[in-house]
């Protein structure tokens, strides 16, 4: 079954914007737009949707794009969360599509017309509203007039965001009194305590408009330590039966107290090489899925694959990352992700101390992992958030979704969860999409998972 082509989505980008079959940026601070129908959906959109710009750097005049999505509940009360979602300078529509926002892409054959899109009953908007932001600057429809303007890295996209989100929320006083979190997954996690801190120290400071900030959740999250997102690759193949005993065993002989992404030693760069030629015949995401080039979303009901396979991702044309002003109607193209595009510092070396600072600060924080990522294994992730050495307040135990385990968690001292989720990958919320909806559902709401 072919699949809808990359570049045959920008189509969608552009209905986003409610300005159909124009695809424009928006001028500097801009009114908001509402969007009440979209083409390729049956009918009024289910819930309100709204989308704007948001200008975070005057100079370059650099503008992050968003799409802020009601609470299908009550959206008076329910949280707001802020979502920053993983890759290299990847839309945030992978989130809004492929993980925790209400509308899907209806997998397909593509026959040239307006891709359709299905209402996703496990979106995540059931009980919280969600803001989506395109950061940092490129990603998305994020752009700046000033190329300089694109030139940033993690901590100053994060304080930019920071920015964005003072400015939100003075133009939108009613959803300040709501809780609000922090949110996002990937290496996305590396964005979310670190910015979480920062509005947690203008709150200290009493700078307005008061954030009500409770806490914040990061899933399948990078944390910027080499050997801890990703040497705990070796035990999780080890475990998974994708390396050997033997070898296995060789890689603790020969690369103890090695950097696994540059080692010294010839022979623990050996044995690493075979490892890795032996994780390549796997997916990363999800070990139990095909192996396919990783740009479209995991398939949630076994009708379609995860796959834009290589031979239509070797026709694409990539444009430049900074369209002209004056474009007008669609783009043959659309990039997922500005891979290498543009320059990104990796400046945030460790987001460890931003966890324990946020989690003694009394902040609530929810880190969850798909138990079938490759990408960065639950054993990394579980492994960090036990050197916080926080004492334990729920031992390691099952929870459940209709009377069978979703996954497994424990609770420490300090509002602090750490949760799997049984066979979700990276991320989780792909694969297992009403798993997460009902661990979010439950956490968000204070209730035990």
């Amino acid at each position: 079954m072919a699949l809808l082509p990359l570049r045959r989505l920008i189509f969608l980008l552009c209905f986003f914007s409610a300005l159909p079959r124009r695809c424009r940026f928006l001028a500097a601070e801009a009114a908001p737009t509402l969007v009440a129908s979209l083409p390729g959906f049956d009918g009024p959109l289910p819930f309100r949707l709204e989308t704007g710009y948001v200008t975070v750097d005057e100079q370059n005049g650099a503008e992050l794009f968003y799409y802020f999505i009601e609470s299908e509940g009550d959206p008076r009360s329910d949280p707001v969360i802020v979502w920053i979602t993983g890759g290299d300078r990847c839309s945030v529509l992978s989130a809004l599509l492929f993980e925790i926002g209400p509308l899907k892409l209806v997998g397909e054959p593509y026959n040239g017309t307006i891709p359709r899109l299905r209402y996703h009953p496990y979106a995540w908007t059931k009980v919280a509203s969600i803001l989506f932001v395109d950061s940092p600057v490129g990603a998305g429809f994020s752009f700046s007039r000033d190329p300089r303007g694109y030139d940033v890295g993690e901590i100053s996209s994060s304080l930019q965001l920071k920015k964005f989100l003072t400015k939100w929320f003075t133009e939108h006083p009613d959803c300040l009194s709501n809780p609000f979190y922090v949110g996002g997954d990937s290496s996305g996690g590396k964005i979310v305590p670190f910015l979480a801190q920062k509005i947690s120290e203008d709150i200290e400071a009493g700078v307005r408009p008061l954030i009500n900030l409770k806490g914040y959740l990061v899933g399948n999250p990078a944390t910027g330590e080499y050997n801890i997102d990703y040497g705990s690759r070796v035990p999780y193949l080890h475990g998974m039966g994708i390396i050997s005993d033997q070898l296995y065993e060789l890689i603790m002989e020969h690369c103890q107290g090695e950097d696994y992404s540059n080692p010294k030693n010839a022979l623990c760069a050996q044995v690493l090489d075979r490892s890795n030629q032996l994780w390549n015949e796997i997916s990363h995401p999800h070990i139990l899925y095909k192996k396919c080039v990783y740009a479209s979303s995991g398939p949630n009901d076994g009708s379609t694959e995860r796959k834009i396979l290589k031979e239509e991702v070797g026709v694409l044309k990539h444009p430049p990352p900074r369209p002209s002003m004056g474009c007008q109607g669609s783009k043959d193209e659309w990039v997922r992700c500005h891979e290498r595009d543009l320059p990104y510092s990796l400046d945030i070396k460790s987001t460890i101390k931003y966890h324990h600072n946020m989690t003694l600060k009394g902040y609530r924080a929810l880190v969850y992992s798909g138990d079938h990522d490759s990408v960065i294994p639950f054993l990394g992730t579980q492994s960090w958030v036990r050197s916080l050495n926080f004492p334990i307040v729920d031992e390691w135990r099952a929870w459940h979704l209709d009377g069978q385990s979703a996954g497994f968690t424990i609770t420490y001292r300090n509002n602090l969860t750490f949760a799997t989720v049984k066979n979700g990958g990276h991320t989780a919320p792909e694969f297992e999409p009403e798993r997460c909806l009902a661990m979010f559902a439950r956490w968000v709401s204070h209730e035990s998972l």
